[in-house]
């Protein structure tokens, strides 16, 4: 929204709003009914929840090809009745964006931007570099994810042709109960081709954290080992692509891939996570139905070995379209120790509508070794009848989730999403369970407004 334009200053206004109504059923697999049930959770939850982002931003031209910019936003949110996660009828009022910064253009074809305050920045395909903002808990509006912006943030960012580096240091706005301080620093590379094809990488170094890290007991037969402070130290290079190999003949074809490797040599740490992706549109006919399958992995930790190879999401970007693994599954699965089979299908009967089907066919790397921190340390009786604490699960297979959503643009400012999704639990899950795990479905519908 223009609210000035005289003399080389521009000055907009923006406002983002959406609220959202949620249903779940047999919430994380009614897990709560088996082990814990003095607790009072309730497995059916029901909540409302909404936010509003607003601000103010503006760019001045200092010079012929010099302009200075900038952008100060908030966010107030909040959550109405009680959340999967067992919090709710709260909300909190935060500072999203508030940075400065410097573009100028040598020539036509080279720039250079450099902004310094808290903003957003997504790095790759958002395979660990973000996220920066949390949501839910005190803060509310758990699903809409209304933050998104790095709480400090330094970016300097140089374009010659199609080759862009951008160098940066971030630390997320993590929630007060459980900030890590969590401070990242590195540099990214990319280079574009015609037709969306490119190539990159990102390497990175977190030289402050008091994030910790499960360490799995020796054979998996006791509880896991939190070893605090572990993410301090940790090196990261992320290789991301994609292309069409057969643009000439199939131009709605096309291939996509992602590796990450991480080392920290201050506790011996060596992890790796990875993707393919392979896509079709079929342009020509009618509804233009796409379809795609996607095959994602992240290491767990071995419990053969006294090097920890538990991978680190840090900050990925969650949403069904980018890294989540399942719908359901992850709400209870980080990216860490599981992979996934997935299979995409997208119709798009209108230019205002679309449906998505998404399934997806999870499992764990690593069996006796934590998925998250060590929720599921149970009790279990060998052959023999001798007890044995175990961490993680004995099979392989988690769950399988099948997730409709449809979305309708209202008009070129408002949308409309609606979404149902069930995740039936797999082997590993059941046997945990000693086969009383249920399934777990849940539906929303949500309204977007973004001007």
């Amino acid at each position: 929204m223009l609210l000035y334009d005289e003399n080389g200053l521009r000055v907009r206004a923006h406002l983002q709003l959406g609220a959202n109504a949620v249903m779940e059923q047999n919430v994380f697999w009614n897990f709560s009914d088996i082990f814990a049930p003095t607790a009072g959770y309730d497995a059916t939850p029901q909540w409302l929840e909404g936010y509003l982002k607003g601000g103010i931003s503006f760019t001045h031209d200092l010079a012929d090809s010099v302009e200075l910019y900038g952008k100060a936003t908030g966010v107030a949110s909040g959550t109405l009745g009680i959340d999967a996660f067992g919090k709710g009828n709260t909300g909190r009022i935060t500072l999203e964006e508030a940075y400065v910064g410097l573009r100028a253009r040598m020539g036509d074809d080279a720039a250079v931007d450099v902004s310094l305050g808290p903003r957003e920045l997504v790095l790759g395909t958002g395979m660990l570099i973000a996220n920066g903002g949390a949501n839910g808990f005190e803060r509310g509006s758990l699903k809409l994810g209304p933050r998104k912006a790095w709480e400090r943030a330094a970016i300097g960012r140089v374009e010659v042709g199609r080759f862009t580096t951008t160098g940066f240091f971030v630390d997320a706005n993590e929630l007060s109960a459980s900030d890590s301080g969590t401070e990242i620093a590195g540099l990214d590379m990319r280079f574009d081709w015609d037709g969306g094809t490119y190539l990159g990488g990102t390497y990175g170094y977190v030289p402050d954290s008091t994030s910790p890290y499960p360490r799995a007991a020796t054979g998996g037969f006791s509880p896991p080992v939190i070893l605090d402070g572990a993410r301090k130290g940790l090196n990261f290079i992320n290789l991301y692509g994609r292309t069409n190999l057969f643009s000439g003949r199939w131009p709605g074809f096309f291939l996509a891939g992602d590796f990450a490797y991480e080392w920290n040599e201050r506790i011996d740490l060596r992890a790796w996570a990875g993707r393919v992706q392979v896509g079709y549109t079929f342009e020509d006919t009618r509804w233009r139905p796409m379809i795609a399958y996607t095959y994602q992995t992240f290491s767990g930790d071995d419990p053969a070995t006294t090097r920890l190879e538990r991978f680190d999401p840090l900050y990925y970007q969650g949403s069904p379209s980018a890294w989540s693994t399942g719908s359901k599954s992850s709400m209870a699965f980080l990216n860490s120790n599981v992979s996934a089979h997935q299979v995409m299908l997208r119709i798009t009967p209108t230019r205002r509508d679309t449906v998505t089907l998404r399934y997806a066919h999870i499992l764990a790397n690593e069996l006796f070794s934590p998925l998250q921190f060590g929720q599921g340390t149970r009790l279990v009786f060998d052959n023999s009848g001798n007890p044995h604490l175990v961490s993680g699960v004995a099979r392989s297979h988690l769950a399988d989730d099948v997730y409709l959503e449809y979305n309708r643009a209202l008009s070129k400012n408002t949308y409309l999403t609606a979404g149902a999704g069930i995740s039936f639990p797999g082997k590993g899950l059941r046997s945990a369970s000693s086969g009383n795990a249920d399934y777990w479905s849940g539906a929303f519908v949500n309204l977007v407004s973004n001007f």
